[in-house]
């Protein structure tokens, strides 16, 4: 095996499980997740198909802890690839632990990876089609350089946009605005990768069948009648594309967000414009 290194937050099952999968046959894999008892589990599988893989437990909105990570990966060999999939989606948590989970998480990897890579690494942070399909006037944008200047600031005024809302809405308030933020993030962090030739971009999945998605079954399953491909996404077919977009052949890629929704934020956008 090569010193190639491909860190995959969320690793221990869905996509990023599928992804470790593809990436694994060309490098060694980290999986990164909260729960180690499942990340020990994903390690097992991958290595009986011949994977060189190792798991790290942390939790991604702890600064320390996503540097912590970044400094093991980077005593394995060169990092070239960050595919981070870990989030919280609105079933999974109060308001206030999935901005930190998606916002402020993509934040700390993002920076507690930059010194370690160079010409032809690439991160990829993963967002969601709720950054879209909410309504860009609930959008905070004014606020999100914050995110660069004083995170713990840019938190709290996070925080009292979605507390605007009922508290019945806010967890899914704060999915849909901490997943826009995550493909402003990436879109703007990609000039500063840049410098030392390497990428970044963002990855819009839609509904694919994965434990995340059952949680939300019964709010995502009605946006099914709005998507060009009739039926749910396979978690192999969005690994797919989220090990092509990070292969150094994609070098003139970056500081840009690529939708795989089997059309259904354009088919909605489209029905929303003909009203």
């Amino acid at each position: 095996m090569n010193d190639k290194v491909s860190v995959i937050t969320g690793g221990g099952s869905g996509m990023g499980l599928a992804t470790a999968k593809i990436v694994g046959k060309n490098s060694k894999v980290i999986i990164v997740g909260r729960n180690k008892a499942k990340l020990e589990r994903a390690v097992i599988e991958l290595r009986v198909q011949g994977i060189e893989a190792l798991h790290f437990a942390c939790d991604l909105a702890d600064s320390k802890s996503a540097e912590m990570l970044a400094n093991f990966a980077k005593e394995q060999g060169k990092i070239t690839a960050v595919i981070h999939a870990a989030g919280m989606s609105p079933h999974m948590g109060e308001a206030q632990k999935i901005m930190e989970a998606n916002a402020l998480g993509t934040i700390n990897i993002n920076n507690a990876f930059f010194p370690h890579m160079d010409t032809g690494s690439c991160i990829v942070d993963v967002s969601s089609m709720s950054a879209y399909l909410t309504p860009k006037i609930l959008m905070p944008t004014k606020i999100y350089p914050l995110a660069r200047q004083d995170k713990d600031h840019f938190m709290r005024k996070m925080m009292a946009r979605v507390n605007l809302f009922p508290t019945k809405l806010r967890s899914s308030i704060a999915y849909g605005i901490s997943k826009h933020f995550v493909i402003w993030f990436a879109k703007t962090d990609a000039a500063r990768f840049g410098e030392k030739g390497a990428r970044v971009i963002s990855v819009t999945p839609g509904t694919f069948e994965t434990p995340m998605e059952e949680l939300e079954k019964d709010e995502a399953t009605p946006y099914l009648k709005y998507c060009a491909i009739k039926r749910l996404g396979q978690v192999e077919e969005i690994a797919q594309l989220l090990a092509a977009v990070v292969d150094e052949r994609m070098g003139y890629l970056t500081g840009a967000d690529i939708i795989c929704d089997g059309g259904c934020i354009a088919s909605r956008m489209a029905q929303v414009r003909s009203l």
